[in-house]
């Protein structure tokens, strides 16, 4: 059933958000240049590696110097922090949905070198098909900006610091979902992309 429901949702959504992509993609272009999309490799289900799509949001090759970002990163370009800020840049994802790398609802994908940190129970998260969102994600979202202080390894700082609230969010979560609260997740994170919105727009005017 949640296989049924991520293929339409991702159907309806590619085909409905395209001139939104185009829009996003040619801001990204005038912006930085190319490429326009970032493919990073991200751990899923069973610890099976897969690419996942999102607008690139950052300065080529910025992957390169740690996988998480603190504020005011110099990394991220001018269109990519709005993009991050309000989750867009990761539309791209509803290709991963389509291609069932990714569930509507699932713990969201880390990176390899974060995976092979974990210890056995983290490592555990990995029996679930990873999500385009989760209760974790959304607590992440709402913290992590500021919660990493802005002298401290980003990276560094969520293994220690953050990573384990996110997990025991998505475990206490995951143990007992069902599609009723999976439909609440998505409904919380749409609420958290369109308030994140309005509050950039009311800053622009």
């Amino acid at each position: 059933m949640r296989r049924a429901v991520d293929v339409v949702v991702a159907a309806v959504a590619l085909a409905a958000l395209w001139p939104l992509f185009a829009l996003l993609a040619l801001l990204v272009f005038l912006d930085s240049g190319r490429p326009i999309f970032y493919r990073g490799v991200r751990v899923g289900r069973n610890a099976q590696e897969f690419r996942m799509w999102k607008f690139r949001s950052m300065i080529v090759g910025a992957d390169r110097f740690g996988s998480v970002s603190g504020p005011n990163d110099s990394r991220t370009t001018r269109i990519g922090a709005l993009m991050r800020a309000t989750k867009l840049d990761e539309l791209p994802q509803f290709v991963n949905l389509l291609r069932g790398h990714l569930t509507l609802v699932g713990p969201r994908p880390e990176v390899p070198s974060m995976v092979a940190r974990y210890d056995a129970r983290q490592k555990s998260i990995l029996q679930y098909t990873p999500g385009i969102t989760s209760p974790g994600e959304i607590y992440f979202t709402e913290v992590q900006e500021p919660t990493i202080p802005g002298d401290a390894d980003p990276e560094q700082y969520f293994y220690d610091c953050l990573l384990d609230q996110k997990l025991d969010i998505d475990f206490a979560y995951f143990s007992t979902r069902t599609m009723l609260t999976d439909i609440g997740v998505v409904g919380a994170t749409v609420k958290l992309i369109l308030s994140a919105l309005l509050r950039h727009l009311r800053l622009s005017f």
